[in-house]
């Protein structure tokens, strides 16, 4: 089971690249005519560096990981690809929702002090 840092890291790693996917959609389209889908390509680079993101934080642990924490971090990576995909298709619409998940801790302790 892959430990709880190890867990916030990839949410960090998957969140840090959400906010970076018109770059890596950048990169993918400078592929073009070889790839044929962008955002496909701009995917998997995304997914690819998560994932040695999560190979290196075990080794910098002097780890490896179980098959086990394998299958779970490619759950994470399932749970999280619409978001991904989201980001890499429509990166307007994702900063629309952090702005509005941004602002809405502030609406909640506003709401609290009436």
């Amino acid at each position: 089971m892959i430990s709880k840092e190890n867990k916030d890291f990839i949410d960090s790693l998957v969140d840090y690249y959400i906010s970076e996917s018109e770059s890596y959609r950048q990169i993918a389209e400078n592929f073009v005519p070889e790839v044929e889908s962008v955002p496909d390509t701009a995917f998997g680079i995304i997914t690819g560096c998560v994932y040695s993101g999560f190979l290196q934080a075990y080794q910098n642990q002097q780890q490896a990981p179980s098959l086990e924490d394998i299958r779970e971090f490619n759950q994470i990576i399932k749970n999280r690809a619409p978001l991904i995909k989201k980001a890499i298709l429509d990166p307007a619409s994702i900063q629309n929702d952090k702005k509005e998940l941004d602002d809405k801790p502030n609406q909640d302790l506003t709401e609290k002090k009436s």
